[in-house]
């Protein structure tokens, strides 16, 4: 493994460079209820992997902590715009275990906060390099597009009878999750000069990890450990949603336990009691099928590949390290 010099930027230097710059963000104090909302979603945190795997790719290639830090910033805000017309779509009144901007400001400054946010993330991408700029809005607008084709698709998802396929669902996931990941790392890369090359393999590598990021958050859902995952497991159950575990179990069940199955999915509980009930009676279901550990091997199918890491021509190999840590860190994760 490549050394960490004592020169070598951190994951805590990043985050830091992170939460400084978009302090800077102009965001005046008048009309408080369109700039106050951005505030407040920025201020919710989160892991800011996205930024960081950015950051982390252009430092690899030889970029300035100063030349890639407005693209970062622009993928982060971007992500939290997309998360708060998100939670206006869902009804959503809580996110990271706070109100959120819909809940705390209604409707209409939500949509217009996050109008402002994506304009932000465009004005950010645009103080790139004038020779780089141009491939980087490609790679942005593409992006855009697709998490918006994501959304539109888990939303459809969600109210059509009939079961989507596992590959629609996949699909679903890759678009609304995992190509804003491999977008953060190709900007990174066309940020530092890399090469084309190297810049689609960390794009496929990274929208693999994408997904299965996803995949794992559906395993959490149903056999994670409630301590550790930082909300009640089973919610995906009591919600009805179509995950990539349902559509497995169903897909392995005999008629009778399909049938089970299918009426647990189409109903509803007004009591506790119900709802522990219904967690266990689809949980003991799953298990049945070993549908937890199709689930985890179907995860582990979008994780190969992880070697070609090695081959990238890197021009400070340490920070490449330091992506790889990122990686396993989303990989191993129990919440």
């Amino acid at each position: 493994m490549q050394s960490i010099t004592e020169n070598t930027l951190s994951i805590a230097d990043l985050n830091k460079a992170i939460e400084l710059e978009l302090a800077k963000l102009p965001l005046p104090l008048h009309l408080a209820e369109l700039y106050d909302p951005i505030r407040h979603a920025l201020e919710l945190g989160g892991k800011r992997m996205r930024p960081i795997i950015c950051l982390l790719s252009g430092l690899m290639y030889g970029a300035e902590l100063d030349e890639i830090l407005k693209p970062a910033l622009a993928i982060e805000v971007f992500h939290n715009f997309t998360l708060l017309h998100d939670d206006i779509m869902d009804n959503a009144p809580i996110r990271r275990g706070k109100p959120t901007v819909f809940a705390k400001w209604g409707l209409n400054s939500a949509i217009l906060s996050g109008d402002v946010m994506m304009i932000h993330s465009y004005e950010l991408l645009v103080e790139m390099k004038a020779n780089k700029l141009t491939d980087a809005l490609k790679l942005f607008n593409t992006t855009a597009i697709e998490v918006c084709e994501g959304q539109q698709w888990d939303m459809q998802f969600e109210t059509q009878v009939e079961l989507p396929s596992l590959n629609d669902y996949l699909d679903m996931i890759r678009l609304k999750t995992a190509v804003l990941l491999g977008a953060a790392a190709k900007l990174g890369v066309i940020a530092g000069n890399g090469s084309k090359d190297d810049a689609d393999i960390l794009y496929t590598l990274l929208v693999n990890l994408g997904i299965a990021f996803q995949i794992q958050d559906d395993w959490l859902d149903t056999f994670g450990n409630q301590d550790n995952f930082g909300k009640r497991i089973g919610g995906d159950i009591l919600a009805n949603k179509k995950t990539c575990l349902l559509i497995i179990a169903l897909q392995l069940s005999n008629d009778e336990d399909k049938a089970k199955l299918e009426s647990l999915y189409l109903s509803s509980c007004t009591t506790e009691t119900q709802e522990i009930d219904k967690i266990n009676q689809v949980t003991q279901l799953y298990k049945k099928y070993k549908v937890d550990k199709k689930v985890n091997d179907l995860k582990e199918n979008y994780l190969k590949g992880f070697d070609e890491l090695e081959a990238l021509k890197v021009v400070k190999p340490e920070y490449l390290e330091l992506l790889k840590s990122i990686c396993i860190s989303l990989l191993i994760r129990d919440k």
